[in-house]
């Protein structure tokens, strides 16, 4: 007779179908396990090139940006520089024009004791004999000596003259320079804007020209939403209309001047 212990207990196939089960599901949850580290592991891959590009593209723009302040710094720099040398211009020619003034001052009084040495000598010819008039060889000193004067005074009158020229040529060109300083300083900040792009030959068309007082060789600053992107330096100059060449150094990596991008006027390129 069986006891009700032997009833109860497993087969040998009973185990192995459970054992069969248990493996299968240890493997199917072992490889769910795998699926989740592997989708962990590109997450994180991701996550790391997604920082390192963060990251290189804020280097990038903090490059770009220093670029930017540098320049703007340097144009502010030369704006300043131009108007230091324009008062020391202007200390200058006030120098020259007081420097002028006295020396035609001199000149004049040289002129007059010229003419005065010059009656002198004519008065001191010799003429017919009078009883209290100073003998021949006083005359003759006299005369001598008046005329040395008259020598030295001519000289001297000389040197003054080329002085005073020289003088009124320096005035002149202080003068020139006063002026084309002015007229410079009137169009800092003169905008306009970029009408077309040729990026084959690096220039562009700018909707301003001689009228409003854009010259050859003078350069603009490039400027697209308010930020300083690079510069041109004209080439031709229409009364409307001007082409510059794009100053290739000055533009940041990867940027283009595109149309309606603003230009404004930086000063004449000495």
């Amino acid at each position: 007779m069986l006891s009700r212990s032997d009833n109860f207990a497993p087969s040998p196939k009973t185990l192995i179908g459970a054992s069969f089960f248990l493996l299968l599901a240890a493997a199917i949850l072992g490889g769910l396990n795998i699926a989740k580290v592997k989708t962990l592991h590109s997450a994180a891959a991701q996550a790391t090139t997604a920082r390192d590009d963060a990251e290189r593209s804020r280097l990038q723009h903090d490059k770009e940006l220093k670029a930017r302040q540098s320049a703007i710094a340097t144009e502010q720099t030369k704006l300043a520089e131009g108007e230091a040398k324009t008062g020391a211009a202007e200390g200058q020619l006030t120098q020259i024009l007081n420097e002028k003034k006295q020396l035609e001052a001199r000149l004049q009084d040289k002129e007059a004791e010229i003419l005065t040495l010059q009656k002198q000598i004519e008065e001191k010819q010799p003429a017919s004999a009078n009883p209290g008039a100073p003998s021949s060889v006083e005359l003759q000193a006299q005369l001598d000596d008046a005329r040395q004067q008259l020598e030295a005074a001519e000289r001297e009158k000389s040197l003054l003259s080329e002085t005073v020229q020289t003088a009124k040529d320096r005035s002149s060109q202080l003068e020139d320079e006063k002026k084309r300083r002015a007229m410079a300083h009137g169009k800092i900040g003169v905008r306009g804007a970029v009408l077309a792009v040729n990026q084959a030959y690096n220039f562009v068309v700018l909707n301003l020209g001689g009228r409003n007082g854009v010259e050859r060789h003078s350069e603009m600053l490039i400027v697209r939403d308010g930020t300083f992107i690079g510069k041109i330096r004209i080439s031709s100059v229409e009364p409307a209309t001007a082409i510059g060449d794009i100053i290739t150094s000055t533009l940041a990596r990867g940027v283009q001047v595109q149309p309606g991008d603003i230009v404004i006027y930086a000063g004449a390129n000495p």
